[in-house]
């Protein structure tokens, strides 16, 4: 029996191939003709590994697949190169043994579309009717200025003549886009355009994170064709090829097409990725796109025509190989072979940071494969640092939807508390704006500790939810936190849903607390009013003893109706330093604090961050 433990403490977020567990689907790319492709895009990847092509997958090898996995759900992905290649006899050959084992969940093909005909659709409806097609366009003309044929000349025209013959067909397809300097700035325009094609339903940004790409594609034939001569030229030069992006700039294209897709309403008919997977991390949902969830390079193999078998293809080759499909009979050889790769090794231990990263839960880790493909004297976790501002610019577009301009504010991040309910928020709120509202009695307990709540447990802070027309309304507020409450909800007008001055709890098994307070707007409006004065108040607060003022974005759980409403968060947080440092400090960081609230407003949406250069793109009337 192999054994499966992890070697790095990332459960949760890489899950290793149990053979016992066959709940859990893995997904296999049937690479039909290897890297034999009929374009010559560029940036592809897959031709970089210089593997010999030509050779064609057979029905007997995915007879084979079954018999591995028995019985594991499938979900099977025709890739290639290009798959429609390996010419309609053979691709037939293959549909017909895919519909016949009931393992198989899923089957989708990628294509570049330069092919498909009516004859293909016809082969399709004919054998595997539910077959998912997925179509590689990098969005516009322009933007699919890498994507050529062997002379060089654009296949743009071919792939766009089969998206309209897919719309006249009824067929729905999904498009993956990859994102290069010929789409930055443009994400609207870029959006539009494949949204304009009445058979796409899906679209997928993927980023073209090649800085480390320093040599062209191996040229096997005499005569070097155009596309490679262009290649060539792009990699010109000691710096990335003229093809690839850096992290932030993806970060942002994202963030500016999600700010699109939202306000034009593509939502309501189009899945949008990374945005879909974000949203739906932040609502606390599992998603099927291995970059936000933990069935990783573990759970995805690569199968090519010479029986090569290995984990993800867009991990570097051939050390993903894991072994020849002829040579592994049980998943629990597979799993042992995984266990003792290397590269998969390495992998998990590029995820080890993510057990202590804020984000993890909602980022999920983020791709192996992409990771590794960071240019390594790169300064800084550039590739870290975009998931988290994916998810800080997602939530900000969820929360004020009316008002985009605040996903490229950098101070508010997403920092969710868990967990964060009260009793009945929609009551709560009303009573606040009805001063004629009846007030129940409450229950007061200053504990040693400071804290004020119901049970007088010091780390306890179940209370009774006030508000200032309340008698004990004073009295329930910690008097080091008072005046900033008192600013934010007399000044600003906003309502509290809770507060706390901060704790040692000195001589306990308690972790200290900040002073913090917790904001509930009562709209979307107020809500973006809110968290541009809160960052204009953050940036121009000067606080001693290193500490930092934290505005965070979380959701507060109503208790009565299971609903979620997005709230601010406003803390004074060590900034790193330790907690006797941060105590030392922490009144006169609290009166300073104040003391800038005092002078601003949540009036207006601009925050202090500046203009990302994609503003004038998503905000006209912003930077007009």
């Amino acid at each position: 029996m192999y054994r499966t433990e992890q070697h790095h403490p990332i459960d949760r977020l890489y899950r290793s191939l149990e053979p016992e567990d066959t709940s859990k689907a893995v997904s296999v790319i049937v690479k039909l003709r290897g890297e034999t492709c009929d374009i010559d895009c560029l940036y592809c990847y897959e031709k970089r590994k210089a593997a010999p092509g030509g050779a064609r997958i057979g029905a007997d090898q995915i007879g084979q697949l079954a018999r591995l996995f028995r019985n594991r759900p499938l979900a099977v992905e025709l890739h290639g190169g290009e798959p429609l290649t390996a010419g309609r006899e053979v691709v037939a050959e293959i549909l017909r043994e895919l519909a016949g084992l009931p393992q198989v969940v899923r089957v989708s093909m990628q294509t570049n579309g330069v092919q498909l005909d009516g004859q293909w659709l016809d082969l399709f409806d004919a054998i595997y009717p539910q077959l998912q097609i997925g179509l590689s366009l990098d969005g516009d003309a322009q933007g699919n200025t890498w994507r050529v044929g062997y002379d060089g000349e654009p296949v743009y025209p071919r792939v766009a003549a089969a998206l309209e013959l897919l719309g006249r067909r009824g067929r729905k397809v999904g498009v993956i886009a990859a994102v290069t300097p010929a789409v930055l700035g443009r994400a609207a325009a870029v959006l539009d355009h494949l949204a304009g094609f009445e058979a796409v339903n899906a679209v997928s940004f993927v980023p073209c994170f090649d800085s480390a790409i320093r040599r062209p594609t191996t040229v096997r034939a005499r005569r070097i064709p155009a596309s490679r001569l262009l290649q060539q030229a792009a990699l010109k030069g000691d710096g990335a090829p003229a093809w690839a992006i850096h992290p932030d700039e993806y970060a942002e294209f994202v963030l500016a097409a999600t700010a699109h897709w939202i306000s034009s309403g593509y939502f309501t008919r189009l899945k949008l990725e990374p945005a879909v997977s974000t949203i739906r991390r932040l609502r606390g949902l599992g998603t099927g796109f291995c970059h936000f969830s933990d069935l990783k390079c573990d759970h995805v193999f690569t199968l090519y025509p010479d029986n090569r078998f290995g984990s993800c293809d867009e991990l570097p080759w051939p050390q993903a190989r894991l072994t020849s499909l002829d040579e592994v009979t049980s998943e629990h050889e597979l799993a042992g072979l995984q266990q003792g790769s290397l590269l998969l090794d390495q992998g998990k231990a590029l995820m080890a940071k993510c057990t202590t990263c804020d984000y993890r839960d909602t980022c999920g880790g983020g791709c192996v494969a992409t990771r590794w493909r960071q240019d390594p004297a790169a300064a800084g976790d550039a590739y870290c640092d975009h998931r988290m501002r994916m998810v800080d610019g997602v939530a900000a577009l969820l929360a004020q939807p009316a008002n985009p301009e605040g996903s490229w504010c950098r101070t508010l991040r997403w920092h969710p508390r868990i967990p964060n309910s009260m009793r009945d928020v929609n009551a709560f709120t009303a009573r606040w704006d009805d001063p004629a509202a009846a007030r129940a009695e409450v229950k007061l307990h200053a504990s040693a500790h400071g804290n004020i709540n119901t049970v007088g447990l010091p780390g306890v802070h179940e209370a009774d939810d006030l508000d200032p027309a309340h008698p004990k309304w004073r009295e329930a507020i910690e008097p080091r936190v008072w005046p900033l409450a008192d600013v934010l909800t007399a000044r600003w007008g906003l309502i509290t849903y809770d507060s706390c001055q901060g704790h040692r709890y000195d001589g306990l098994d308690l972790e200290p607390t900040e002073l913090r307070v917790g904001l509930l707007p009562r709209d979307r409006a107020e809500y973006a009013r809110t968290a541009a004065a809160l960052c204009r108040a953050a940036t121009a607060t000067a606080l001693p003893g290193g500490i930092k003022v934290r505005v965070a974005r979380s959701e507060l759980t109503c208790e009565t109706s299971l609903s979620t409403v997005p709230v601010l968060d406003l803390s004074l947080h060590p900034g790193g330093h330790d907690w006797d440092t941060y105590f030392a400090h922490l009144d006169a960081a609290a009166r300073a604090l104040t003391d800038t609230l005092r002078t601003e407003q949540p009036t207006g949406a601009a925050c202090s961050c500046p203009l990302p250069d994609h503003a004038a793109d998503v905000y006209p009337a912003v930077t007009a």
